[in-house]
């Protein structure tokens, strides 16, 4: 007795709808309206990185100053970052995510100013600087995974962390033997925050400009063109 082989029928998956002409419209005019929020978004990540590349040159100078410079930077930051990756993001982020995007985000904001500050400004302080650039470069990339990537830790502990670590010893390492250099050929911060001392530089050169007009003006009183005169006497004799 034969018996035909039964052959198990097997359903196809289903094929993902295309999107009409309707929804690419809709989907088109809403990228298009959510354009300028990105650009703020942008502009406030690039503001907030200056003001705290800014703040973390200069703090010594004026510590109560520049940390309220380097707390507007870092406000300024995470609001761009809130718009960005929370705001304007196509799914609903759970609070977890939320507080690692603002904590990361605040680590990243000050790995980009230390080193995007020190570069501007090492030859205005090297001593600084030759310690802000390395540090920045490993901030911020720490920084970036834990914001973006899924699994942070092994994307951090990988080849290319390793390749960041000797980057970032040999600049370190480079930076501080050019430091001393740069600061015995003349470097030096050059903004007007020092205040010159009292009788240096104008005062000095005002005190020879009086000197000067004082021994080229001629004598006006009559004592000094007849000094042989008493006071109070005129050519006659006569007091008056």
């Amino acid at each position: 007795m034969s018996s035909s082989p039964s052959f198990a029928t097997t359903t196809p998956p289903p094929t993902p709808a295309q999107p009409t002409r309707s929804q690419l419209r809709s989907d088109s005019r809403r990228e298009s309206a959510l354009l300028p929020w990105r650009y703020l978004g942008y502009v406030g990540y690039y503001v907030g990185a200056g003001l705290i590349s800014g703040a973390v040159v200069h703090h010594p100078m004026a510590p109560a100053r520049y940390s309220l410079i380097a707390g507007s930077g870092v406000l300024v930051f995470l609001l761009a970052t809130v718009l960005n990756d929370l705001v304007l993001a196509k799914e609903r982020q759970p609070l977890s995510r939320i507080l690692r995007v603002l904590g990361t985000s605040t680590m990243l904001s000050f790995g980009l100013g230390m080193l995007s500050g020190g570069m501007q400004h090492f030859a205005d302080l090297p001593e600084r600087c030759a310690v802000l650039i390395p540090l920045g470069i490993v901030l911020s990339f720490v920084a970036f995974f834990l914001k973006e990537a899924k699994r942070p830790w092994r994307r951090i502990f990988s080849l290319m962390g390793l390749a960041i670590v000797v980057v970032t010893a040999l600049t370190f390492l480079g930076l501080r033997h050019i430091a001393p250099t740069m600061a015995q050929s003349g470097g030096g911060h050059s903004h007007s925050d020092v205040v010159p001392e009292k009788g240096s530089g104008e005062g000095q050169e005002g005190g020879h400009g009086s000197d000067t007009t004082n021994s080229t003006s001629p004598p006006t009183s009559p004592d000094a063109i007849h000094p042989g005169k008493e006071p109070g006497h005129d050519d006659d004799g006569h007091q008056h």
